[in-house]
């Protein structure tokens, strides 16, 4: 029973994970053709802030250098396609297949926590550089926090697998993740209000706003329901595909609201 069960979980990952590359992949012809052609005068530029001394005024100032041009409908593709490797990943070598049903049953999956880590985290980074963040300091920053929340919920997994039975659940991790995964958002909107009410951001900005908050918040509940053993999440299996199926709606809807970003006036 429990061998047809995992079985049908690592097929369920091989759909999902052919849905992610699918979409991955499109995104990438997207970008080199179409987003080329019809608004080539997009393009993101990374910069580093430094201090410069003005030898005139015999004071220092903040001064900014160009970096590179950001391959920002190819990245929105590979956001994806991480996802698309992570899925492979689970579901065809052994070695690792097995040692992922055998962390299940121990009610942890490390490798969906190290996947978010990275592929969220390349999204936030593009989602700030729409809102005008381009310094590579900030984005640096930005993007450990991000991985730095996902990885608290593998904390949270860990600790909780070695718990006795009926023993209190260690929230600590939950709460120090959900801290951190504000912080990207605080530098954000201070860029996107710090105009006051003189500018008037596009729809697909709002877009993006809700549908982070709204997809990306179901993530904690699942887990929430999980450890409450809420219903169908006495199962930690359940609460597994729903983890998976978040990922493709959530990843997906994200992912092309964000490309849409490269079709902004420039």
């Amino acid at each position: 029973m429990e061998k047809t069960v995992f079985e049908k979980l690592r097929k369920f990952n091989m759909i999902m994970g052919a849905f992610h590359l699918v979409q991955g992949l499109l995104m990438i012809v997207i970008a080199i053709t179409v987003i080329s052609t019809i608004n080539p005068a997009f393009q993101i530029v990374i910069t580093q802030n430094f201090l410069n001394f003005d030898e005139v005024n015999m004071r220092l100032y903040l001064d900014s250098k160009p970096l590179f041009d950001l391959p920002f409908g190819i990245m929105v593709g590979v956001f994806l396609l991480l996802s698309a490797a992570a899925h492979a990943l689970i579901s065809f070598p052994k070695k690792i297949n097995d040692m992922y049903n055998r962390d299940l049953l121990k009610g942890v999956n490390k490798l969906r926590w190290f996947e978010y880590a990275l592929s969220s985290s390349v999204m936030i980074v593009l989602i700030a550089t729409l809102f005008g963040i381009y310094d590579i300091g900030s984005l640096i920053l930005i993007f450990i926090v991000n991985a730095a929340m996902n990885l608290f919920g593998l904390d949270m997994e860990l600790l909780n697998s070695k718990r006795a039975e009926g023993e209190k659940i260690n929230w600590g991790p939950f709460v120090w993740g959900s801290i951190a995964g504000i912080a990207p958002w605080i530098a954000i909107l201070l860029y996107m209000f710090g105009a006051g009410g003189d500018v008037n951001p596009p729809w697909f900005v709002w877009a993006i706003i809700a549908t982070y908050f709204v997809a990306f918040n179901t993530f904690p509940v699942n887990m929430v329901l999980q450890y409450k053993k809420i219903g169908k999440w006495k199962d930690y299996l359940y609460g597994e595909r729903t983890y998976i199926v978040l990922s493709l709606v959530a990843k997906s809807i994200l992912a092309w609201l964000v490309l849409f970003g490269a079709f902004q006036p420039a």
